[in-house]
């Protein structure tokens, strides 16, 4: 999930092509790099950051909801656990122990209404964008959002390869 040089080349192209997009939604590269810092300031996470927003020189990130340690914990055990393997989609509901996924279903009901607003500070600089933890949310299959995975998981040297990736 967050080590670049692990994905296949149409999963490379494909994150590539979101974050390049969505570097241009707010200004540009260096703006979503200096937010990606900025959330990166906030221990131990910035998901549960009170203030459910965080400013960077040029932009700023908004939720709805602040999310506490206890999903927070099984968040970053899912993702954990994938980190540095993942090639393909990943259904966050595989899992062996019926307590596990459990766990993993109640987090899914928290964390799913929660949305992510990223915008500039100037309105000059783009309109910014949106997106939610969750990709997709079935029955049987749970996908957590490449986006939102690479800004409040990964490391900035993983956004700095995927915007610096050539197509």
């Amino acid at each position: 999930m967050c080590n670049f040089n692990k994905q296949n080349e149409d999963e490379k192209a494909l994150l590539h092509i979101l974050m390049k997009k969505s570097a241009e939604s707010i200004g540009g590269t260096n703006f979503l790099l200096a937010l990606l810092e900025a959330m990166k300031e906030k221990k131990p996470n910035a998901l549960m950051f009170k203030a459910c927003h965080i400013d960077s020189n040029e932009a700023i990130i908004k939720w709805n909801k602040i999310v506490f340690k206890d999903k927070l914990d099984v968040l970053e055990e899912v993702v954990r656990s994938r980190k540095s393997t993942d090639t393909g989609e990943f259904n966050i509901l595989e899992n062996d122990s019926a307590k596990k996924r459990k766990k993993i279903l109640n987090m899914v009901k928290t964390l799913a209404p929660i949305e992510f607003t990223v915008t500039p500070k100037n309105a000059e600089n783009g309109g910014g964008f949106n997106f939610k933890v969750f990709e997709l949310v079935e029955e049987d299959k749970v996908l957590i959002n490449p986006l939102f995975a690479a800004m409040f998981f990964c490391s900035t040297e993983y956004m700095k390869k995927t915007l610096k990736y050539v197509i």
